[in-house]
């Protein structure tokens, strides 16, 4: 029988599936290292691992890509992981920038039966709190078609569909300033001399126009179309 996969190994294949989520650009080892905050060494030993059992391809120097075996394995943690999220958020009180850490050490405790019973308590959600999407139990995902706010020109128009959630403290920050998943958004102008920002956000009919600092910007993704009238902001 084939033995279950570490949750060392569940960790890395998640990672790398979730690096490349929203960009197109593959991983390469340091970032890896950087993102699971480990040496350099114990990431090229462990991805030798990895390829070893089929779950990566890599050459060395280069980047490290899933193989299908891995993508199957990623996708099933990161269902995991979004399910817990939404579950600490919606039925537990926990806010949006304290779940992370806590369905990092639920992940690999939990059985597959649980997950399953868990998506049909929460009505099998799309999302999970900060707006990535949650893969089907068969490993469909689907990811809305938007843009970091940082890319959007002047002018633009949209509605918040998700927010990374790589920095807690950007999340407490953007929530005392009522920014959350579908707020409307138009991209008013940048400052110059490589000001900020400066967004207008609308809520029920009424607008405020918001500075936002590049990683914030950065931070934030885009659906394209004209916002809509009363959304709910907040967290």
């Amino acid at each position: 029988m084939k033995s279950a996969p570490s949750s060392s190994t569940e960790d890395y294949v998640k990672v790398i599936y979730s690096f490349t989520e929203w960009q197109d650009k593959p991983i390469t080892s340091s970032q890896l290292a950087a993102r699971l905050g480990v040496a350099n060494s114990s990431v090229s030993e462990m991805v030798r691992k990895l390829k070893d059992q089929g779950l990566v391809d890599h050459q060395p120097y280069g980047a490290v890509r899933l193989t299908d075996a891995g993508r199957e394995l990623a996708l099933r943690m990161v269902r995991r992981h979004r399910l817990l999220e939404t579950f600490l958020v919606n039925e537990l009180g926990y806010r949006w920038d304290e779940v992370h850490d806590e369905a990092e050490h639920l992940e690999h405790a939990v059985s597959d039966l649980f997950v399953e019973r868990l998506a049909a308590k929460l009505g099998h959600p799309g999302r999970d709190p900060h707006g990535d999407p949650i893969p089907s139990a068969s490993g469909a995902v689907e990811r809305p078609d938007a843009h970091r706010l940082s890319e959007l020109d002047a002018g633009h128009e949209g509605r918040i569909t998700r927010i990374s959630d790589d920095n807690p403290d950007l999340l407490r920050y953007l929530a005392t300033e009522h920014i959350a998943l579908d707020s409307d958004v138009v991209v008013v102008r940048r400052k110059p001399f490589g000001g900020p920002l400066v967004v207008r956000i609308r809520e029920g009919g009424a607008e405020r126009d918001f500075d936002v600092a590049d990683e914030v910007a950065d931070s934030l993704w885009v659906e394209s179309g004209r916002p809509h009238a009363g959304c709910t902001l907040g967290q």
